[in-house]
């Protein structure tokens, strides 16, 4: 008998919550996902924990669905208490362990990815912001041994690669309880970003079209139950899906009709498009925006070609 236990933990963001989990089966207490690396998770899992008569020690394994820092935050503070293996998909290791050549080639991806896509000094700042949290962030990198997950089983679950909002994102799915723990795939009042990131030989990943793929690989699978990492759990997965699904498709709709109304390069979309919030939310905004213009142009509804250095779209 698998048991749910629920690790939530409030914010003020629009996530409205980080959201890990605990699994109890016979011979095994799963932790899946492990929060912020803050005291409110810390406090929220051991709490979670007494509540149902376990503590840290009692935590067998941990899975993670992907290497985004309010999915992995506690992993050090669990280890270096309770020395268990961690799971994770092979591309998160570089991002966890922070490997600096891994780290100096995404800053160098991006610095060429904002001049292509004529970013000017909006993207030369957020270059020199990723510069310096690479500095900062490096006492973040996991210490410990991580051990190699990819598509199939594990425990009593299948492993389900679900890229898009995260390169290595990975589900979990039962089939017996039909139940799914998918990290950032779907999140119930929001939809989660396909965030533009370089492969592991420096190349831009088609996050968005990686995104959509993943969800229509869910709309397969008999679900009752989404457990997701933000916000309240799903029951409507399909529903959910199909139309996470139309709104894709109807804002690269309103990307094409301001290329057609004379915006040619993806800054140009940005600023029209997201007005004041190009300036609060540059790398989101600037990976939308690039993530859906690769999905128009993978639909062959536009073309690009590179003017002065910068990529011009008709």
């Amino acid at each position: 008998m698998l048991e749910v236990l629920p690790v939530i933990v409030p914010v003020k963001s629009s996530l409205k919550s980080i959201n890990f989990y605990l699994l109890k089966a016979d011979q095994s207490l799963l932790l899946i996902d492990a929060g912020l690396n803050n005291d409110d998770c810390w406090d929220a899992l051991n709490n979670t924990l007494s509540n149902n008569g376990f503590d840290i020690s009692d935590i067998t394994h941990i899975f993670l669905t992907h290497h985004h820092i309010d999915h992995v935050g506690l992993v050090n503070r669990v280890v270096s208490a309770n020395p268990i293996p961690v799971f994770a998909h092979p591309l998160s290791f570089p991002r966890l362990k922070r490997e600096p050549e891994f780290i100096q080639m995404r800053i160098e991806f991006f610095d060429q990815l904002y001049r292509e896509m004529g970013c000017g000094e909006a993207g030369k700042k957020q270059v020199e912001h990723l510069r310096r949290a690479a500095e900062v962030n490096q006492s973040q990198k996991i210490e410990c041994g991580l051990y190699e997950l990819t598509a199939g089983a594990f425990e009593n679950f299948k492993v389900i690669e679900v890229p898009g909002h995260a390169p290595d994102q990975m589900a979990l799915y039962n089939p017996d309880t039909q139940q799914l723990f998918a990290g950032d795939l779907l999140i119930n009042h929001i939809s989660s970003n396909a965030l533009v990131e370089p492969d592991e030989n420096g190349n831009r990943i088609q996050s968005l079209s990686l995104h959509l793929e993943s969800m229509k690989k869910c709309l397969g699978l008999h679900i009752d139950t989404v457990f997701s990492g933000h916000g309240t759990v799903i029951e409507n997965h399909r529903e959910l899906i199909e139309r996470r699904i139309v709104g894709a498709d109807r804002k690269a709709d309103k990307f094409l009709s301001l290329i057609d109304t004379g915006c040619s390069t993806a800054n140009e979309v940005a600023k029209r498009y997201y007005g004041d919030t190009y300036e609060r939310q540059f790398s989101l905004v600037m990976s939308e925006v690039i993530g859906h213009l690769d999905y128009l142009e993978g639909m062959g509804k536009i073309g690009r070609s590179l003017k002065n250095g910068v990529w011009t779209y008709e």
